[in-house]
């Protein structure tokens, strides 16, 4: 198991730096660059544009650089001092910006998560084991509904109950006068009274796609020879369901994991614009669209590292259920 925890680790580091070549490239393919997007701005607006300047800020910034010593100088500092770059547009470390989203993002996305796996592991495990049920055909009418209503939707509508029949503040985490104060147990309980419906709105999808996954890879293996012969010995139905079926359908829980630690940055963009939240996603958006190349370079690096942490977590997990991964290295 150690042998391939080292190896695993091992090919990480490859793919780490394919993974900041391809992000750099990703961030110059766009014709242009920040100053020339902070011209077109001024022209936009009416105001006169200093040549001077502009060949200012392009010597300051290293625009005129040719494009593999800006990539040297960006990767050259996060690995050696942890310098991110600077944005141009917010006019700080990129460093700073991106730990103030850090917080926030992580609360949402990890809330989300553990949401999605408590409603979809008992759903899925009955729909499987009551197949053809009037409550199976119920979870699964509501499944295919969250898989269609979009999530800009369904945030707008609670929204509107939040606010309407709860009477409360809706948008952000925090109510106006908890959003600056220090923490303290009425500031926790007013993000917690906040929390619920990014939570239901990001994690409905989720759990509607795990929920057809599991009733299907569930359904198959009670069908298998080893469950019919357990429970022909005499071995107790619900300790016969969970210690063999269960434990191998939950692999598509655990294989989730990979794709789930990116999506704590990108992957509830307008869910985040829509509900006014702090989260990194729309100030990637935001970084893409005006060109600030470093911030948005950063947060595709940064995707890309917790895309790979999320693959060895799940691997690692994977191999804990099923013995044959780990035999097999």
């Amino acid at each position: 198991m150690l042998r391939y925890i080292i190896m695993r680790i091992i090919y990480m580091v490859p793919t780490l730096f394919g993974i900041s070549v391809i992000a750099f490239v990703i961030i110059q393919l766009p014709p242009g660059d920040y100053v020339t997007s902070l011209i077109a701005s001024m022209s936009d607006s009416g105001q006169a544009v200093d040549p001077a300047e502009i060949a200012r800020l392009r010597a300051v910034y290293g625009f005129d650089d040719p494009a593999y010593v800006q990539y040297f100088k960006w990767i050259s500092g996060i690995l050696l001092h942890g310098d991110f770059g600077y944005s141009f547009e917010w006019g700080r470390p990129v460093s700073e910006l991106i730990w103030e989203r850090l917080g926030s993002t992580l609360a949402v996305s990890v809330a989300s998560l553990l949401f999605v796996w408590a409603v979809s592991l008992p759903i899925g495990i009955y729909s499987a084991v009551k197949r053809h049920s009037l409550g199976d055909h119920v979870f699964t009418f509501l499944g295919f509904l969250g898989l269609a209503i979009p999530n800009f939707i369904l945030a707008l509508t609670l929204m509107y109950f939040s606010y309407k029949v709860l009477g409360q503040s809706v948008g952000g985490l925090f109510s106006p006068e908890y959003a600056h104060a220090e923490w303290s147990w009425g500031k926790f309980t007013d993000l917690l009274a906040h929390m619920w419906i990014p939570v239901v709105v990001i994690g409905t999808a989720g759990t509607a796609s795990l929920i057809r996954i599991l009733r299907a890879n569930l359904t198959d293996e009670l069908n298998k020879p080893y469950y019919v012969t357990a429970r022909a010995k005499g071995l107790h139905p619900t300790k016969a369901l969970l210690k063999y079926p269960v434990r191998i359908a939950l692999n598509p829980f655990v294989s989730a994991i990979g794709w789930v630690l990116p999506n704590l940055i990108s992957g509830v963009t307008i869910t985040a614009i829509v509900l006014n939240l702090p989260t990194a996603g729309p100030l990637l958006l935001r970084a893409l669209v005006s060109q600030d190349m470093y911030l948005a370079g950063s947060f595709i690096l940064l995707m890309g590292v917790l895309t790979l942490v999320g693959m060895l977590v799940s691997d690692l997990l994977l191999a804990m259920l099923d013995p044959r991964i780990r035999f097999d290295q």
